[in-house]
């Protein structure tokens, strides 16, 4: 049986291990291309989320608010980059699959911190 403190210790390994790697491969690899303005596409959704965690103060669910909040502005980098013709037709999956991992990786740690928060236990009448 997972405590609430497992709970938010998953997520709060989840948002930072994902943030890494997407800052990773900002930095060193690109993940639009090779790399470059197009992929500050990508640090903005980060900006997101470092705003959403500062104004939730670490709370759990304001964490999840904050983390459901950057997966989603992950998808809509990933899909600003392949609309707006930045990613090559080669790399447009690419750039999809990438966007869709760490939005879900995004989304299990907003879950984490949502069930170290107490949600999803329904209390029983006595």
């Amino acid at each position: 049986m997972r405590t609430s403190s497992t709970w938010y210790a998953v997520g709060l390994s989840l948002a930072l291990g994902t943030t890494l790697v997407i800052g990773f491969g900002i930095a060193a690899l690109g993940i639009v291309g090779d790399g470059g303005p197009p992929d500050l596409l990508y640090a903005g959704a980060l900006a997101v989320g470092t705003v959403g965690v500062a104004v939730a103060r670490l709370r759990p669910h304001g964490m999840a608010l904050a983390l459901g909040a950057t997966a989603v502005a992950v998808l809509l980098a990933g899909a600003v980059a392949v609309v707006a013709g930045l990613a090559e037709d080669d790399q447009t999956l690419d750039v999809l699959w990438l966007s869709a991992g760490f939005a879900g990786l995004f989304g299990l740690s907003a879950w984490a911190f949502e069930r170290s928060d107490g949600a999803g236990h329904v209390a029983r009448p006595r």
